[in-house]
């Protein structure tokens, strides 16, 4: 097996999006987001996005094709973007059953008034009850010194 962890070409950008097909059905947007992933024999396995919005960075699209889960992909791919993104603060939407893997990788629970607005509004359609919508706002600050 060979594997590769890397950041995306923008021309790369269409095997995310067929990747996410099983994931919400996301599209990518070159000019503001960086998408990291795992290549397995030469097949994007697992992604994870980083979108800058007005308000700050956002981490999303952390998803692992069916054949590929359990073998820690998704963890690599947001431990590069982390690398390369993480000297400003992240905000994510971290469904209830993630919110210890997230918490491993330093993000903290925050309250929804908390998010910057650009970021909040994705999740406009919840009401103020993220909860109800099986979501937990998170933030991680950059590592300090």
């Amino acid at each position: 097996m060979k594997k590769e962890i890397r950041e995306l070409e923008h021309e790369e950008f269409p095997l995310a999006e067929k990747v996410w097909t099983h994931y919400r059905d996301q599209k990518a947007d070159p000019r503001r987001e960086r998408i990291f992933g795992v290549f397995v024999d030469g097949v994007l396995a697992a992604t994870a996005r980083c979108t800058r919005h007005p308000g700050g960075l956002e981490m999303d699209c952390v998803f692992t094709l069916d054949e590929y889960r359990g073998g820690g992909y998704a963890r690599e791919a947001v431990e590069m973007l982390l690398d390369e993104c993480g000297s400003e603060t992240i905000y994510i939407h971290s469904t209830l059953p993630l919110v210890g893997f997230y918490g491993k990788l330093g993000f903290v629970p925050i309250p929804e008034a908390s998010l910057p607005a650009s970021i909040k509004e994705r999740f406009v359609f919840c009401f103020g009850e993220m909860a109800g919508c099986n979501v937990a706002p998170m933030m991680r600050n950059p590592p300090s010194g």
